[in-house]
């Protein structure tokens, strides 16, 4: 069983920038990526990031991952491509179970970010990969000249609208609220492209298809009218989840089941801290996970010099 100083569960930009500064801080790291082990997280999926600082006209989320991952790897981080299984106290520090055996660990961080939130309506999971989609730059090559659906109009649901009117001869944004809640910016660039249309108060009930998708069903949460909207894909855009249940025996998790923490990132048990979007009241953007990584890797240092401290108070008083 291999040991580290720190454990950094998680490949996402929160994950890689603790890694990067618990490397440089002197701590072993390893850093165990989930299959299918691709560095970036949920930015892997995002054409174009803009508001990450450094990058004056953007850097595609798919580059920026392996960038921060390298950066972590030449000082001194180590890699693995393997799911964490569990976690559980072992010998004053904390045992990790993965699917290529345990690692031991003084210090572990949490950093194993969410997953697209589903709609949770008839239709969905069986037509998913058939037009059912969270991700725009890998499918939306896919769907020249059609008419497709973005379901949400946060960051994340524009963002991608922009991404598919490169492509989609229409693309329908439609969400629950009366006002698109992205950023200013990203509703003005949608105001400005002739093929992207915007529906407000409207609430998907239903994904329509036998084979492939075909429409859906919606209904004006204002007036009640039900509706279906002709519709080649489906992109699905309504919030995040959090990879949290492989650890909800462990650790006390919010209603949203995501974990507090302290300014610091610690959570409530010694030795581990918890980052980025999985952590509760997270931004849930990348330059905040990013310097929630940074925060906890500072704290590690701290934490790991104090338990030295004591360990050599303890062998002085001994003697």
């Amino acid at each position: 069983m291999s040991d580290f100083d720190t454990v950094v569960i998680g490949g996402g930009v929160a994950g890689l920038t603790a890694a990067l500064f618990a490397a440089r801080g002197g701590s072993s790291t390893l850093v165990l990526v989930p299959l299918p082990g691709v560095p970036g997280g949920q930015l892997v999926t995002i054409d174009r990031v803009e508001d990450f600082p450094g990058f004056a006209d953007g850097i595609a989320g798919y580059e920026l991952g392996p960038k921060i991952q390298e950066q972590a790897a030449n000082a001194g981080a180590e890699f693995q491509m393997v799911e964490a299984e569990r976690i559980e106290a072992s010998d004053g520090g904390w045992r990790v179970a993965t699917g290529d055996g345990d690692v031991q660990a003084r210090t572990v961080i949490i950093a194993i970010g969410s997953r697209p939130r589903e709609l949770g309506v008839p239709g969905e999971e069986r037509l998913v990969g058939r037009g059912v989609s969270h991700c725009a730059s890998c499918d939306g090559p896919l769907m020249r000249g059609k008419t497709v659906t973005v379901v949400g109009a946060g960051d994340s649901g524009l963002q991608e609208a922009l991404t598919l009117a490169d492509f989609a001869s229409e693309v329908i944004v439609v969400h629950r609220s009366a006002q698109p809640t992205a950023q200013e910016v990203y509703q003005q660039r949608v105001q400005e492209a002739p093929n992207i249309r915007l529906r407000a108060n409207i609430v998907v009930e239903e994904i329509l298809g036998d084979q492939v998708v075909s429409g859906v069903r919606v209904r004006d949460a204002v007036s009640g009218d039900v509706a279906v909207l002709e519709t080649a894909a489906v992109f699905v855009y309504v919030g995040l989840e959090p990879n949290t249940e492989f650890i909800r025996d462990l650790i006390r998790l919010d209603e949203a089941g995501r974990i507090p923490t302290d300014i610091w990132m610690r959570t409530e048990l010694p030795g581990v801290f918890a980052v980025g979007d999985v952590r509760s009241d997270s931004a849930s953007q990348a330059i905040t996970g990013a310097g929630d990584g940074a925060t906890a890797a500072i704290a590690v240092r701290s934490y790991l010099e104090a338990a030295e401290r004591s360990a050599r108070q303890s062998d002085v008083s001994w003697r």
